[in-house]
Parts: C-alpha cells; structure tokens; sequence
C-alpha cells in the first residue's frame, strides 16, 4: 500500500531544530559541559538563593560553598571550580587577600566579584587584585548568567551600575593629571619606583618635609590617598617613568 504522505511533498512536517539557530533567550540543553562555579559568600541564604537561581540554567554545576577565607581556599583546590562568586565583605576582613592569592595560584580561575559595594575605588582595587569581572546584588538573574558566562569566556564583564562611575571616575583622574605641576609628576614618577619619601627627597634634593607636602597636595588633586595608592595612580595613567 502506498503511503500518501510520502507523496506529498507539501504536507506539514515537524521541522528539524538547529541548536545553533535557536533564538537568543531560548533555554537549551547545551552540547557542552557545564561551567563548574564555587559560592563563596559568609550568609547562607545568599549562597541558598544563588544555588536556586543557578539551577534554573543546565549550563551551570555548582561544585561546593565557602562561607570564609580558608574555606575559599579548600573549595578551590577541591573542587576545581571555572568560576567562583565571591563577596567582598566577611567576618575575618575583606576579600582582596583572597584575590590576590587565588589569582597567584590558580592562574586559569575566573573570579566574579558579587557584592553590594558600588564605590569606584572597591571596583578598581578588585579588578587589580585579579577579579575577572563585578556584579552588584541587585542584578537581574539573567546579568548573573551573562557575567558567569563571560568571564568563563575570559573576557570582562562589570554591571551597568558601576560601568558609568568607573567612566567618570577616569575622567576625573585624568583632569587631575592635566592639573599637575612638573615637580609633582617628578614625584609621583619617583613614588611609582617605589622609593619611599626621604629617597624622594634626597634624589631630588629637596627636604622630606618639602616631598609630603607635595604628596599632600597630589593626593587633594587626584583624590588618591597614601603613597601606595599614589604609586598605583602613577602606573596606571603614564607617570611612571625608569630612575
């Protein structure tokens, strides 16, 4: 008996789906291993409500919880995470140690900083201590995704809410430069090799005294604070200079 379907070559027919064609926003099963994430976060029901939000997405494997500074560090070397969320705020102090460290040790680890932090200055100083990407607790479930995403991609990735200060506060810095004296850039050019106040004072043959009282007025110029964090300012915006 002959099937009539087959000879009608216009009768509907369930289509084959191309993943690759799916629209954006469509959930599939993707073809390739999840993004193993750790959760380091000192309030359990943060990391509770991150779990439940995360398994909403079969491209997410949540490999282990820390809930402080050492237990950050065993999750990392058991688990082997591609990612971990990590806030900026516990019990033992703020997490920049742990940044620095993890980043020195586990060169391939992507670290997303989830925090309520918004200041400019929490964000530069988590993306110098190795954060691959910042995401304020207000985000949507979805700019979750996109950061873990991301930065498992390599890339960076900051949330809308600090993008725009972050902008400014270059700006800012910049103007500041353009206001500096010639001495003051011998300074912060000086600072920046890491010599300390009296070594600036003696290669440039001025008093210490005369050397603080510059660094006083670059730090009300630029709104940096510290001979360190003046040294930072002088790498990143082309004082630094070889002595």
């Amino acid at each position: 008996m002959t099937n009539n379907l087959d000879l009608n070559p216009d009768w509907p027919r369930t289509p084959k789906i191309d993943p690759t064609k799916v629209a954006a926003g469509q959930r599939t099963k993707e073809l390739s291993a999840p993004i193993r994430v750790g959760l380091v976060d000192d309030h359990t029901l943060v990391r509770e409500g991150l779990r439940m939000v995360l398994a909403n997405d079969v491209g997410f494997e949540i490999v282990g919880e820390a809930a402080g500074h050492d237990e950050a560090f065993a999750l990392v070397a058991d688990t082997d995470p591609d990612v971990i969320l990590l806030d900026l705020t516990f019990p033992e102090g703020d997490a920049m140690p742990i940044l620095r460290v993890l980043r020195t040790r586990y060169p391939d680890l992507r670290i997303l900083v989830l925090t309520m932090h918004r200041d400019p200055e929490t964000v530069r100083q988590a993306l110098l201590a190795g954060a691959s990407g910042y995401l304020v607790k207000g985000a949507h479930s979805r700019e979750l995704f996109d950061a873990i995403r991301a930065v498992a991609n390599g890339e960076r990735y900051l949330h809308s809410s600090v993008t725009g200060a972050i902008v400014d506060d270059s700006i800012r810095w910049l103007r500041a430069g353009d206001q500096l004296s010639v001495r003051e850039r011998e300074i912060l050019s000086l600072l920046a090799a890491d010599h300390s106040a009296t070594e600036v004072g003696r290669m440039l043959g001025i008093s210490v005294h005369t050397v603080r009282s510059h660094i006083a007025n670059l730090s009300t110029k630029t709104g940096v604070h510290g001979t360190t964090a003046l040294a930072r300012y002088a790498a990143r915006n082309g004082f630094a200079r070889e002595t």
